[in-house]
């Protein structure tokens, strides 16, 4: 269970105040993998952050009573001075889990050979997302926060960590980002909406996906006339 109390998040642009989350109160559903839609900019990246603990909300609060992953794809999760390897080491002390196991996890799994022992300074944002990806798939939580990871290397590599998600999602939750509505159907059985600074949730997901596309085109129409 994750829910949401009084939650919002504001930021300054140009001088300006900028809601982007706007005091939500609502809780998402255990057990389900859930889609979060919106436009670009809509604030679905920094949604996730705060569900994860990664980003203070400007007001309210998120609570839950299970585990949950830091946003995979977020390559601000790890200490760049530290080389994968020793951020990995770090994760493992703070979770709990055997620190040998998921740095042997992570090393296979991400497929960066000599640089998962390099800072993570010198990894180009693929890489950073490979190692998270890794991390996080190493380690068993109730729900897991993705942002497009799945998406990243090549066709063996993104082949690989579907399997994984799908493996993992069996016996947990999720909130998944992507703009691949593909994958949305494969990996989601319901949707949340994230629109001016407010959430809409969607039992079905179909239903989810063509408020989406919808938005998406009503966007593209406004700017090309």
């Amino acid at each position: 269970m994750i829910r949401f109390e009084n939650l919002s998040k504001s930021f300054w642009v140009r001088g300006e105040s900028k809601v982007v989350i706007d005091h939500l109160n609502t809780t998402l559903p255990t057990g389900s993998s859930l889609a979060l839609l919106g436009r670009n900019g809509a604030g679905k990246s920094t949604l996730l952050q705060i569900v994860a603990g990664t980003l203070r909300p400007t007001t309210g609060r998120v609570i839950s009573d299970g585990t949950i992953s830091w946003p995979v794809g977020f390559g601000g999760s790890f200490h760049a001075q530290l080389t994968g390897a020793e951020n990995t080491r770090f994760i493992a002390r703070i979770y709990g889990v055997d620190a040998d196991e998921l740095v042997d996890f992570v090393a296979e799994f991400a497929e960066l050979g000599k640089h998962f022992h390099m800072p993570v300074r010198t990894y180009s944002s693929g890489m950073k997302s490979r190692l998270t990806f890794g991390a996080s798939m190493g380690i068993r939580f109730d729900t897991y926060l993705v942002d497009e990871a799945t998406a990243v290397g090549d066709a063996s590599f993104r082949a690989k960590s579907q399997l994984y998600f799908a493996d993992r999602v069996k016996n947990a939750s999720a909130i998944l980002v992507s703009h691949d509505m593909s994958q949305v159907r494969d990996f989601c059985d319901a949707g949340i909406i994230l629109s001016d600074g407010k959430l809409r949730y969607y039992e079905d997901i179909e239903e989810a996906i063509e408020l989406h596309l919808e938005m998406s085109r009503a966007d593209w129409r406004a700017k090309n006339g």
